[in-house]
């Protein structure tokens, strides 16, 4: 049966602002042999289910630099130092990149971003009754258009691979799972 490899030791390799890499070393159980693993410890990140009262999502377009490609995206970001509410981040998250706000902002589900080399987990978050308020407030490196699209569209767009960011991917699948009742939140 596995089991969590015992870990020897572990050494800075660098500090890159929004992540960090270390080399972790384990003992392989079944081998006896030491192995190094890179790690990138990096902070939650948060992804966004914004609903409207017409039950449309609040999604956003923007530049994704590691694939050279314009995504369509839900919004969401990192968690800020000090932030450790993944609730607060995305309400700030949503009023910051699409000038939305909304109602019963809770957590919707959990995951390991890639276990097998990111150390952080994303949270998502869904919010009711979303509504546009609030001017945007984006960060230097941001440049994002607000869309809505009818919650119902949602599963084609996925399978017609207009939606390929993996993490939203997993977040729409929650917001699925809870519309059809078989997640709670």
């Amino acid at each position: 049966m596995n089991q969590p490899w015992k870990k020897t030791g572990s050494k800075p390799v660098g500090d890159f602002r929004i992540f960090k890499l270390r080399s972790d070393f384990y003992l392989n159980p079944r081998t006896g042999k030491e192995h190094d693993f890179y790690v990138l410890d990096t902070v939650g990140w948060v992804n966004v289910i914004a609903l409207t009262p017409a039950r449309e999502l609040v999604m956003v377009r923007q530049f994704r630099v590691g694939s050279n490609t314009v995504e369509l995206e839900i919004p969401g970001g990192m968690m800020d130092p000090g932030e450790t509410d993944p609730v607060a981040t995305a309400v700030r998250e949503l009023r910051e990149e699409t000038g939305y706000a909304g109602e019963h902002a809770r957590l919707l589900g959990k995951i390991w971003s890639n276990p097998a080399i990111l150390n952080n987990r994303t949270f998502t978050v869904l919010i009711e009754n979303c509504t546009l308020k609030h001017g945007v407030e984006f960060d230097s490196g941001e440049d994002l258009t607000t869309q809505l699209v009818p919650a119902e569209e949602i599963p084609q767009l996925v399978a017609d691979e207009k939606i390929g960011h993996s993490l939203v991917v997993v977040a729409l699948y929650h917001f699925e799972l809870w519309q059809r009742g078989l997640k709670k939140c």
